[in-house]
């Protein structure tokens, strides 16, 4: 049976209008420059936490997003929509063996999930 454990919320995702101004404002906040640097994704580890700025509307997400970071994402998504969830955005690589995927839960909220290999 695959391990579905879940590891935590380690990743947060903010999607922003600006990712340079965004870049700014977090970096003042957090009192450290971004550990990754892009157009397309600015990424902060603070205090154990992976924090994210990613350009709206990129990686179908439109309002801020908290990943469950899980062993195994397609034994997680299977029971998690057999509970009733919807999957939004289905399991996806985004790099760096890196999985992530969306599901709303039963009012409409967004969760995501993420599998690090």
């Amino acid at each position: 049976m695959a391990d579905s454990a879940i590891q935590g919320i380690k990743t947060v995702l903010h999607p922003v209008a600006d990712v340079a101004a965004a870049k700014k404002l977090y970096a003042a906040l957090f009192g450290i420059e971004p550990q990754t640097d892009s157009e397309y994704y600015v990424g902060f580890d603070v205090a154990g936490q992976h924090i994210g700025l990613v350009p709206a509307g990129a990686q179908d997400i439109t309002s801020q997003v908290a990943y469950w970071h899980v062993a195994d994402i397609e034994a997680k998504l299977a029971e998690v929509t057999a509970a009733g969830g919807t999957v939004n955005s289905p399991a996806k690589d985004v790099g760096g063996g890196r999985r992530v995927a969306t599901v709303t839960d039963l009012d409409g909220n967004v969760l995501g999930l993420l599998q690090d290999s």
